[in-house]
């Protein structure tokens, strides 16, 4: 059965979903060899502990009781002390006092090693995910299925961390229910069955209701995901403006609240349930080990059993019943934390459409004729409709070039298509006369800089913000101090109380915010951090005014002289300045020429001019 199956809630699937326990052991052991070494060692020593301690007390009462026996034995302690007769007790309450000590020591170590290691854990399995997402298509983030498939390997990073305290716990536990029954099958093997035999539908019921409570869980992941949405907008200083000033709070909370409440009423149902099964199941359990209690008692009267050997028994099968009860509801539960692992293993599972090929061609430096599409055509996963078709041009090397269009005539997915972010459905892309997949793909997108309209705004420091540009460069403050000059984010940054270091946005507590031109700038200026072969600025400067983004495009032009650069902006009055402007239309390459040469084509680039025109007279 698949790992994504909703449905997985029959017993062969909640048994097939522990074949996840062993890579998770493997990925603990790859955490820290060394603390996963000392938790089994110090987990060992304490699983013998329970067994040595009630048997030295078997010892010590049987000592106890013959001694008490013996005609003429001393009155007094002093007695005791003198005749020597009590050496063999003392020997032994001494022993017990060790084995209570180093009991209590165990324990303290064990709970320190294993914080350390479910902290490391934490630290590989999420450094893994960053990782592995890292390394997958932009195509996989924009899939609302993959998102769901995220989100919930990003819960388990954390959520299935106690498994390892769970699976280290199960085998101590097992390591003691074993010299528990060696005990216990000395006096009578009876014992064990009907206490194993009693205690097994308990198990199953377990499995039952943890498969279940699974299953749920995931069919509820699209849903989970909004109810979080919900929940953050609703109380988020992004959204705050917009939520006070539409009065949105009422909406969201009802919204989530019907989310709540279906999730709460799925729970209780199924809660319900096993409160009715599993306390019958208990009760079978109960009968058990008072119908062993019995034997034991019956023998002891009868004098087949010391006093010692009742003490021993009647804590042995306690505890052994005790530890059977944990041990099988531990299994079970287990188990269902295996299934989540599915979610996990499943996400890494995922990999990239998009890689390097392994006789793949270092990018050319410098680039020499530069970027040519032959008939390019791409439809955006998922999507019946083309995002351009049939599209051809030339992007020469040393070339500016300006894309104009409305929206959705397809500019940034050229822009993405030359990132190679995506491929081409049709046709393809040449670079320097070779199609763009036969290049390093490492190498291509280090040779192309890019800044979206829609750039992130990171919570770091003004100097962290430009460095992202080339992030290996972080520490080079004078090449940071440069790229801010060359974007004009000099300007912003001299304002701030601690110049380059200090941290924007209002994500943290000493972050200053910025208004979006500002931060525009600091986007800009990861451009010229970049230094790469080829730059684009895709509509960067929405935020600014029309002199401000005039400025950083006249800079943008002067900076880039010799370079090839690729700029989109809906404003006329800055993409004149290019060598070249290419109209988009629908997906295709309406025309292209020089600023004086389009308007005098009177074609679609004229109109739009125009109509801009318009709007400032």
């Amino acid at each position: 059965m698949p790992p994504s199956d909703p449905t997985a809630t029959t017993f062969a699937a909640r048994w097939a979903a522990l074949k996840n326990i062993p890579p998770f052991l493997a990925m603990v052991w790859q955490a820290s060899r060394t603390l996963t070494l000392a938790m089994i060692i110090l987990r060992l020593l304490r699983a013998l502990m329970p067994v040595a301690m009630l048997w030295v007390g078997k010892l010590i009462i049987d000592q106890v009781v013959g001694l008490s026996s013996l005609p003429g034995h001393p009155e007094t302690l002093s007695g005791w002390w003198d005749s020597g007769l009590a050496s063999g007790l003392i020997a032994l309450v001494a022993a017990e006092l060790a084995l209570a000590l180093t009991q209590d020591i165990l324990g303290r170590l064990v709970s320190y090693t294993d914080s350390l290691l479910q902290e490391k854990l934490v630290i590989d399995i999420s450094i893994r995910l960053m990782d592995h997402a890292g390394d997958l298509d932009l195509a996989s983030f924009e899939d609302p299925a993959f998102q769901d498939r995220l989100d919930r390997a990003r819960r388990q990073t954390m959520g299935r961390i106690p498994l390892v305290n769970q699976v280290m716990q199960q085998l101590q536990d097992l390591v003691t229910v074993g010299s528990f029954a060696v005990g216990l099958l000395v006096y009578n093997p009876w014992l064990v069955l009907l206490l194993a035999v009693a205690l097994i539908p308990s198990l199953f019921g377990e499995m039952h209701f943890n498969a279940q409570t699974y299953a749920l869980n995931h069919r509820r992941a699209p849903d989970r995901r909004e109810r979080d949405y919900l929940r953050m907008i609703g109380a988020s200083a992004e959204t705050a403006k917009e939520v006070k000033i539409f009065g949105l709070s009422p909406f969201l909370r009802d919204r989530y609240l019907t989310l709540a409440r279906r999730f709460y009423l799925e729970n209780r149902a199924i809660q319900r349930r096993q409160l009715t099964v599993m306390a019958g199941l208990t009760a079978m359990g109960t009968l058990a080990y008072y119908g062993a209690f019995l034997w034991i008692i019956a023998n002891a009267l009868t004098g087949d059993l010391t006093l010692g050997d009742l003490t021993f028994l009647s804590g042995s099968f306690l505890r052994l019943r005790g530890l059977l009860e944990g041990l099988l509801s531990s299994f079970s539960s287990m188990a269902g934390q295996a299934m989540y692992l599915d979610d996990l293993f499943e996400f890494f599972t995922s990999t990239p459409a998009i890689a390097s090929r392994l006789d793949a061609l270092p990018v050319p430096a410098p680039i020499r004729r530069g970027f040519r599409f032959e008939n390019v055509g791409f439809r955006y996963p998922g999507r019946d409709d083309w995002a351009i078709r049939g599209m051809s041009f030339d992007l020469h090397a040393g070339e500016t070039v300006a894309l104009v269009g409305e929206n959705g005539a397809g500019k940034t997915t050229i822009v993405k298509l030359l990132a190679r972010l995506y491929d081409p459905d049709e046709g393809r892309i040449l670079l320097d006369g070779r199609d763009l997949r036969d290049y390093d793909l490492d190498q291509l997108r280090g040779a192309v800089g890019v800044i979206f309209q829609d750039f992130v705004r990171y919570a770091v420091t003004a100097s962290e913000n430009i460095a992202i540009g080339r992030i290996e460069e972080r520490d080079d403050r004078p090449r940071i101090v440069a790229a801010a000059e060359r974007s004009l984010a000099d300007q912003v940054i001299a304002k701030l109380p601690q110049g380059y270091d200090q941290m924007v946005g209002k994500r943290f507590s000493k972050g200053l915010d910025l208004s979006g031109g500002e931060w525009q700038k600091l986007a800009i200026a990861r451009a010229y951090m970049r230094d790469a072969q080829l730059l684009i600025l895709d509509e960067p400067t929405a935020a600014l005014d029309a002199r401000a983004e005039y400025e950083v495009f006249q800079r943008f032009k002067e900076l880039t002289h010799g370079r090839t650069a690729l700029l989109i902006s809906h404003r006329f009055s800055s993409v004149r300045m290019a060598d070249r402007i290419i109209v988009l239309e629908k997906g295709r390459v309406d025309a292209q020429g020089s600023h004086d040469e389009l308007l005098a084509q009177n074609g679609r680039y004229r109109e739009l001019f125009e109509l801009q025109a318009q709007g400032y007279r």
